[in-house]
């Protein structure tokens, strides 16, 4: 049965508010794999179909498909103030969307967000429901970067766009409290945004700003599943082959993304492998237990506190791939984004009191 997105997204919403007891009797038997227990809900989104891994096919069959199904799994919870405008890009101008949940509120800090896709799908429309949670769940200025796409814009075009976006954003946090100097700005994303994040937090860590060399540098990184190694094969990429992402698909993503397989290398794609990450901002690093991309995120936030970083780790150890998008069919996805979102917040807020001036 193909439903229309209208009764699709209102059958996701309904398993969201299932009782626990019904979600488990539906799912059927503990799915348990490497001493991890699938979310009841996720398993029964699965049964009916909802979270099914898109096939493989175009481009555009694919980012359509995509699209659809951030407006089926996501929510879009009202906020203040959305704003959206251009700002000066390496290549054209380039797309900033703001989220604020309550603007006559003083934010703490501004989180500069890129959304995820493979480097290849995805956008300010399919971020838009994760963004307002973002917003919601925390006393902060979103701001959701549109970045250049592949295959029509390959590393590092897109990568570019990111590194632009953040410098403007650092230049102008002043604008969403003008009474100070400027706000402390996180870069963060999910999977392939989660990648520009961790990026965009190693090549501007030495970015001058008010206060010197080096104060230009994001203050926080937030990243949910990132892609942080693209020259190894790590052991869950076996273990959770096709719960949301199938292995082929990153090797799909990447084929689109990179004009040659050897930059693959670079710590610009693979920031695992950086010959020195420190002095890069403090990280919370997000995987989901149902993951192939579950190790290598762990493992960045080990490699991070090799150099000195601080380096949190949250593991939603029942959830699949990009679960960040689906806070309408899984309150573990809402409770797992709010809380990344308040470390967010807390870490923000604690750099804000220590460079205000004194009243």
């Amino acid at each position: 049965m193909n439903l229309g997105v209208g009764a699709a997204h209102a059958a996701a919403l309904g398993i969201r508010r299932l009782p626990d007891l019904v979600l488990r009797r539906l799912a059927g038997e503990p799915h348990v794999i490497d001493g991890q227990t699938l979310y009841p809900e996720v398993r029964f989104a699965q049964r009916l179909g909802v979270l099914r891994p898109i096939p493989d096919s175009t481009v555009g069959y694919t980012r359509a498909r995509v699209k659809r199904q951030a407006r089926v799994v996501g929510e879009r919870p009202a906020v203040g103030r959305v704003e959206q405008f251009t700002v000066p890009g390496p290549r054209e101008r380039l797309t900033l969307r703001v989220y604020q949940a309550d603007p006559a509120i003083p934010p703490d800090g501004v989180l500069v967000w890129y959304h995820g896709g493979g480097w290849v799908v995805g956008g300010l429309a399919t971020a838009d429901p994760v963004c307002r949670f973002l917003a919601r769940s925390a006393n902060l200025v979103v701001v959701s970067v549109r970045y250049g796409l592949a295959p029509e814009h390959p590393f590092p075009e897109g990568l570019d766009d990111a590194v632009a976006a953040y410098r403007w954003v650092r230049a102008n946090a002043r604008r969403w409290r003008p009474e100070l100097g400027g706000l402390p700005v996180a870069v963060g994303g999910d999977s392939a945004g989660g990648n520009a994040a961790a990026v965009v937090s190693f090549l501007t860590r030495d970015d001058d700003g008010p206060g010197g060399p080096g104060t230009g540098a994001p203050d926080f990184q937030l990243l949910l599943y990132p892609v942080t190694d693209a020259t190894t094969t790590y052991p869950s990429r076996r273990l959770f082959d096709g719960y949301g992402l199938p292995a082929r698909r990153v090797d799909w993503y990447l084929e689109r993304y990179l004009t040659d397989p050897d930059q693959a290398k670079d710590p610009r794609v693979s920031p695992m492998v950086a010959e020195d990450l420190t002095g890069v901002a403090p990280a919370h690093v997000v995987v989901a237990g149902f993951d192939v991309l579950r190790d290598e995120g762990l493992a960045y936030a080990d490699r991070l506190r090799e150099f000195g970083v601080p380096a949190t780790v949250q593991v939603a150890s029942g959830h699949i791939h990009a679960f960040a998008n689906a806070t309408g069919v899984s309150r573990n996805a809402r409770r797992h984004l709010a809380r990344a979102a308040r470390v967010t917040e807390q870490a923000l807020a604690r750099r804000l009191r220590s460079v205000s001036p004194p009243k």
